[in-house]
């Protein structure tokens, strides 16, 4: 349901690694299944390539017609929308949610076509490639050497409820494309030697069986949290090692991450518990460099906050699903490990279903290296000075009464306050207030006289007694100060250790906000954390940040609600914190609100240095056409003027020359305003395109036209693969460079185009021989309104060649220029193979 209460209607997406896997015809077989159970289903838009089976399965289905849409001189059919909202069917079936629509439909992409039937109520079944995520854009480049221009954001596919993957074999899916069950016969040699190598399928393969995983890993914990399942449903390998940060924690971090790997797909986790008993004290330094050790291996690191270590690790592990979990052996000596044994057997005794395993290590039984004061008197020190302050004074009266020689009121004395300064050591203030107290009577009582009475006679005794009482209570004050100044330590120390964590967090990742706020979550065990605005226009909360699976979308709803600023609140599910976390909470909220000023201030610099390079070029612009406006004008109007004024006197060669001139001016005119008009389109931002195979020795010919065929050599093979592009803007491009080169080409030499493939890529070097530019300048040829030396006067304001780096980057293509052997200047034009696009 959408927040006004209509239904909103269910998506279910068939993912592939490649094209060709079946997606299509898996997505059409869904569609008869459905009608014959009686679904109302109609086919709102399916690609079928040219490929017979598929375009088979859609007989027996209802097609709504596409739109058209008139582009430049072509006609395009796309989605549409309204018509399928108008059918109002139950399901909808459309093909390539990736796709960009042609310039003139009302969304620029199709899976925003979906969002309005989706949001129509009406079910939505579709197709989609791996390499099409906006995620996975990089790493698809580095596999196969091509960067995918249609792409659609993660959360999209992410919000699916249903996500099913149609995988196939590499072998299997080269022997469809063999067989033409792919593509046409005349490109199956180029995608067989490109795009479907071998290796390229089986990594893209991996990619779109790991991004399903995860998928289905976040399906997981929303069912265990929304069911309250606590125990452990381990569906993969997942390995939480605990460090304290000591030396052993790149042995244990090993040995973690060796069990990971045994296992395809599992995961390391490194533990970290800030403040508290074991785990706590750790130099910074030390944990940046366990930290990055960790990330070296393939891990991730993660601090949390808990007083009971155990129960914090235990938390940890079972709310990121973990099956095992790797603690060090104690390094306390067998004699301390009796008094105190470490967290280990409280983690055995807690973990179910997980596996511990303990690992030792060269510094284990060997003891601490230095005595680490607690932060705190726990509940054993505090019984236990109890019991000596009750039972101690007592005990030392009966043993000064057999001890005839320690009978002595100064020695009795001195050995009551020295019990009391111990209880006060080992307990705090009030047992040490009890043992100073019942040692003064006692001591008054058996040591002073008169023996056995309560009557002091001499004031020195008198004073003995006050001092010893004194002392002990100063003595337990300071000692129940320290205590707490250790505490407050500690805590500070655990507070700098979370933020600090968290503003490494931010520096490392892109996304700074959302970065924080999960790492935020994680440290505190949240089920959820959002960053809320308040929007007056809508008088409603809107998320500017948000990490977990149960997430807040107003303060009143949130099991805490931290303020950050009038109109923006910290919001928290899960656990309630304390004082001190909520401190910590603050300060992160505060962090947060200041990055979202850095990035609002940031994007108002873009805006101003897009606006200053805007001005600038105006600037340049009016500076350069002041000239080369006026030349082909003045042309024209003396060509025009002495035609008029000559009357039908003039002679033929006369006539014939000078409308000669007034063409020639005229479609010098017309090339500038074209240009101009290009290079205002490309700063803007505006340009469109329509990429779709082609083959350049179609393109480069069309380019050419009208040139002198004197002067131009092509040399373009037909067996060239094809390239993903618009032909309307290539062709542009590549006309420029032409003209370019044959504007410094000397009368006898020629221009020669040669067209070559490399690797994923096809390359096309447009050659001169011309004057040719220094190094040093060759990048400059590429920026709007720049004449070099080498440019004659009145010949353009240059922009020929920054158009044309425009349209072959907006293509997915590079420009570049090289000296020509043996003079001149070679333009080399790369664009990617059109291998990667179904």
């Amino acid at each position: 349901m959408d927040p006004d209460g209509h239904r909103r209607g269910t998506l279910r997406v068939f993912l592939g690694a490649a094209p060709g896997v079946g997606k299509t015809f898996a997505m059409l077989d869904e569609a008869h299944r459905r009608r014959e159970r009686g679904v109302d289903v109609v086919v709102g838009l399916v690609e079928t390539h040219g490929r017979a089976a598929t375009a088979q399965m859609l007989a027996g289905l209802e097609v709504v017609p596409r739109r058209e849409v008139h582009y430049r001189d072509g006609t395009f059919t796309e989605l549409d929308v309204d018509a399928v909202v108008v059918r109002r069917p139950a399901v909808a079936v459309i093909d390539e949610l990736a796709h960009t629509n042609v310039p003139g439909v009302r969304n620029a992409k199709r899976w925003q076509d979906v969002e309005e039937i989706l949001a129509a109520g009406i079910d939505v079944v579709t197709t989609v490639n791996i390499q099409h995520l906006e995620s996975l854009n990089d790493v698809v480049e580095s596999i196969t050497g091509i960067r995918q221009q249609e792409t659609l954001p993660d959360e999209v596919v992410r919000r699916a409820d249903q996500i099913e993957l149609v995988d196939m074999s590499p072998e299997a899916l080269r022997r469809r494309l063999a067989h033409g069950n792919v593509y046409a016969p005349e490109k199956i040699d180029a995608a067989l030697n490109n795009y479907f190598r071998a290796g390229n399928l089986t990594a893209l393969r991996e990619l779109a069986l790991l991004w399903t995983a995860d998928r289905v890993d976040d399906a997981l914990e929303k069912y265990r949290h929304e069911h309250d399942i606590a125990e452990l449903w381990p569906a993969r390998e997942r390995v939480v090692v605990a460090v304290t940060g000591g030396a052993e924690a790149e042995t244990l971090i090993r040995r973690g991450a060796r069990i990971a790997k045994r296992p395809k797909g599992g995961e390391l986790l490194v533990l970290h518990v800030a403040r508290g008993d074991g785990l706590a004290g750790a130099a910074p330094d030390a944990l940046a460099r366990h930290r990055a050790f960790t990330e070296s291996l393939g891990g991730s690191w993660h601090v949390v906050v808990g007083d009971d270590i155990a129960t914090a690790i235990l938390d940890f592990a079972r709310g990121v699903n973990a099956n095992q979990v790797v603690l060090g052996a104690t390094r306390r000596t067998r004699l301390a490990a009796i008094v105190s044994p470490g967290i280990a057997p409280d983690v055995v005794r807690g973990s179910g279903d997980m596996d511990v395993l303990i690992v030792t290590h060269e510094r284990a039984g060997r003891g601490r290296r230095s005595f680490q004061r607690r932060g705190s008197l726990d509940a054993r020190r505090v019984t236990a000075a109890w019991v000596l302050a009750v039972a101690g004074p007592p005990l030392l009266t009966l043993v000064l009464r057999q001890a005839a020689d320690l009978d002595a009121l100064p020695t009795v004395l001195m050995l009551f306050l020295t019990l009391t300064i111990g209880v006060a050591l080992i307990g705090g203030l009030l047992p040490a207030l009890v043992a100073a107290v019942a040692g003064g009577l006692l001591s008054n009582f058996w040591f002073t006289p008169p023996i056995r009475t309560w009557t002091v006679t001499e004031p020195q005794n008198a004073l003995a007694i006050a001092i010893l009482v004194a002392v002990a209570v100063a003595v337990s004050a300071v000692v129940d100060l320290s205590a707490r100044r250790a505490v407050q330590a500690t805590r500070a120390r655990a507070e700098a250790d979370i933020l600090t964590t968290l503003a490494g967090s931010v520096l490392r990742g892109g996304d700074a906000v959302p970065a924080m706020l999960d790492q935020l979550r994680e440290a505190f065990s949240l089920a959820g954390v959002a960053l809320l605005r308040r929007d007056e226009t809508a008088r409603a909360w809107v998320a500017v940040g948000r990490a977990g699976t149960d997430v807040p979308t107003d303060p009143e709803h949130a099991s805490t609600a931290v303020p950050v600023q009038d109109d923006l609140v910290l919001a928290l599910q899960g656990r309630t914190l304390s004082a001190e976390d909520l401190r910590v909470v603050s300060a992160v909220g505060l962090q947060a609100e200041a990055l979202l000023e850095r990035d609002r201030l940031r994007a108002e610099a873009r805006s101003a240095r897009a606006e200053r390079e805007r001005t600038a070029t105006r600037t340049a612009l009016l500076a350069a056409v002041s000239h080369d406006l006026r030349t082909p004008l003045a042309g024209i109007k003396a060509g025009v003027t002495a035609l008029t004024s000559s009357g039908p006197e003039i002679a033929a060669d006369d006539e014939r020359a000078l409308l000669s001139d007034v063409a020639q001016c005229t479609d010098r005119l017309q090339a500038l305003i074209d240009n101009l008009l290009d290079m205002s389109r490309l700063d803007a931002g505006a340009i469109s395109l329509v990429r779709q195979p082609v083959t350049l020795d179609e393109i480069v010919p069309r380019a050419v036209d009208g040139l002198p065929t004197s002067t131009v050599v092509v040399d373009v093979p037909e067996t060239l693969p094809q390239v993903m592009a618009d032909a309307g803007l290539l062709e542009r491009a590549i006309a420029n460079v032409v003209e370019n080169a044959l504007r410094y080409t000397p009368a006898a030499e020629k221009v020669h185009i040669v067209g070559e493939q490399l690797r994923d890529t096809v390359v096309l070097r447009i050659i001169d021989r011309g004057p040719g530019v220094p190094d040093n300048r060759k990048n400059d040829i590429f920026t709007a309104f720049q004449r070099l030396g080498d440019v004659p006067s009145g010949h353009g304001v240059g922009l020929g060649l920054a158009v044309a780096r425009g349209f072959v980057e907006a293509n997915g293509g590079t420009i570049e220029a090289e000296d020509t052997p043996g003079g001149g200047l070679t333009m080399v034009i790369t664009l990617p193979a059109a291998g990667g696009t179904p």
